[in-house]
């Protein structure tokens, strides 16, 4: 649930970046609106999002349903950001409602990245070199750009066999 409002509140705070939001100011706040332990911990990580380098930039796509297929397997998912960087280069941020896993858990979450990464270029043209993708946690505030995360289709497809293995 929490993940879900936090998304939502990154969607609104792009929509709204140069528009201030009454509720928001200091004192605006009617007393015990985040004093449940779900409201202290979002409105902590919305602070961390604002003070993250994402919250300044603007993004080139917000939720940007998306479809490939490797290997005969139609892979699904929804893009939670992309920007811009220099040199034409994309990056694909998918926020993170937790805090960083490390070891076999983010080489596992890593494959959604190289997917996001395939299927943005599919779609776009562009070439899969140009295109980065990154994890940001918003329990901590860090970005994480794991080196799992830039798979080629090969090593996708071969990362989908062992999945698919260990799911039998």
């Amino acid at each position: 649930r929490s993940g879900t409002l936090l998304h939502g509140w990154i969607e609104e705070h792009f929509a709204r970046a140069s528009i201030v939001d009454l509720d928001d100011l200091p004192g605006f706040v009617d007393a015990g609106d985040e004093a449940d332990e779900d409201g202290a911990i979002l409105q902590a990580r919305k602070e961390r999002f604002l003070a993250s380098p994402w919250a300044s930039r603007t993004p080139r796509a917000l939720e940007l349903p998306v479809e490939t297929v490797v290997d005969g397997i139609s892979l699904r998912g929804r893009l939670d950001a992309v920007f811009d960087e220099p040199g034409g280069r994309v990056v694909i941020v998918d926020w993170k409602n937790a805090r960083p896993p490390t070891g076999r858990a983010l080489a596992a979450r890593s494959l959604q990245l190289s997917v996001y990464r395939l299927a943005y270029a599919r779609l776009t043209g562009r070439p899969l070199e140009e295109v980065d993708a990154v994890f940001y946690f918003a329990e901590t505030g860090e970005t994480v750009r794991p080196a799992q995360g830039r798979a080629a289709e090969e090593e996708i497809r071969a990362q989908l066999e062992a999945l698919h293995g260990e799911l039998e």
